[in-house]
């Protein structure tokens, strides 16, 4: 004679509200494009030469994503150049980022966590989940952990079975 054996799931019962970064950035992808590649001898930015190959670059192969653009040489690079890639990729990207893919990435999640209702997590118990698929700039936990406190009682990071409490709202 078997008996059923039901399953307490503690986790639904905690009340506890977790919060996916990842899932807020949505779906992105990050080019990058170095600049060194367009100078003369690694080096000197040639204004006739520059505007020629940034008028044959193809640039509807960064279409939808972000666009992440940097000198990898110690050349000096006139604002102009960087504008001008800005003229060319905006027909195709969501943004053009001065910088690496990296600094790309975190201003593109301090955007899109900036645009997030914080306040529906007024006296919550919140856990910021830490695994995820894509690479996840530590500032963004950083944000969003700053704009949780105004809001949340607990804030936690990990997952549901395994997590680090962060913070805990001062008892008054």
């Amino acid at each position: 004679m078997s008996e059923s054996v039901l399953i307490d799931n503690k986790v639904a019962k905690s009340g506890l509200v977790t919060i996916d970064l990842e899932n807020l950035a949505g779906d992105y992808q990050i080019f990058e494009l170095d600049i060194k590649e367009y100078l003369f001898m690694d080096l000197l930015l040639r204004e006739k030469d520059f505007r020629a190959a940034m008028e044959n670059h193809d640039w509807s192969k960064y279409q939808g994503g972000i666009l992440a653009t940097y000198c990898s040489s110690d050349a000096i690079i006139a604002s102009w150049a960087y504008m001008l890639i800005v003229t060319h990729a905006s027909p195709y990207v969501k943004h053009v980022h001065i910088g690496t893919a990296e600094s790309a990435r975190d201003e593109y999640y301090r955007e899109v966590l900036s645009e997030h209702d914080w306040s529906q997590y007024e006296g919550k118990r919140v856990l910021l989940k830490g695994c995820s698929k894509k690479t996840m700039p530590q500032s963004a936990y950083a944000y969003a952990t700053r704009n949780l406190q105004k809001y949340v009682d607990r804030l936690m990071y990990g997952e549901a079975c395994s997590f680090v409490p962060v913070w805990r709202k001062p008892k008054a």
